[in-house]
């Protein structure tokens, strides 16, 4: 993995550090007692319960991983910058310039986002043409078709 900053919120960190220990605590003694279990059951070589248990337990051990990485590489957002900029962790209200409609998200670290929610990563070609950018400008978002956004409002959350 590169060096690389995960940026979270405080909520985003608390989640993580949760699912971590929960990982940890909970989950891979939870993969140790299946492979127990499935290797009580005999043949090694025949047997999909143990298979199955060990592609968990991988899948478990590189989430666990993945976390630890985070963990040690995170930055928290920080919200108290100038409030008209668009920073990671704004909430920005945008006004699409092909159709007029307005949508509202929350800037992200890529680890934190869920479009669903209204929250995108600092990674999206929207988020990075609107960055250090203030209410009232028009920023072209560089996507296989092109297209404006009007930045309508910056909160700081």
């Amino acid at each position: 993995m590169a060096e690389e900053k995960t940026y979270l919120t405080e909520e985003g960190l608390k989640k993580l550090q949760d699912e971590y220990s929960n990982l940890v605590h909970v989950e891979r003694e939870v993969v140790k007692a299946e492979l127990k279990e499935a290797r009580s059951l005999g043949d090694l070589s025949e047997n999909a319960d143990y298979d199955a248990a060990r592609e968990k337990q991988a899948q478990l051990e590189h989430r666990i991983s993945e976390l630890e990485f985070m963990l040690k590489n995170y930055e928290i957002i920080d919200t108290k910058g100038d409030s008209k900029v668009v920073h990671i962790g704004s909430t920005v209200t945008l006004q699409f310039q092909d159709t007029m409609e307005t949508a509202t998200y929350r800037i992200v670290g890529r680890q934190e986002a869920d479009p669903l929610e209204g929250m995108i990563s600092n990674e999206t070609p929207l988020a990075k043409a609107i960055l250090d950018r203030k209410a009232g400008q028009i920023s072209e978002v560089p996507a296989k078709k092109p297209y404006k956004v009007l930045i309508i409002s910056v909160e700081q959350k």
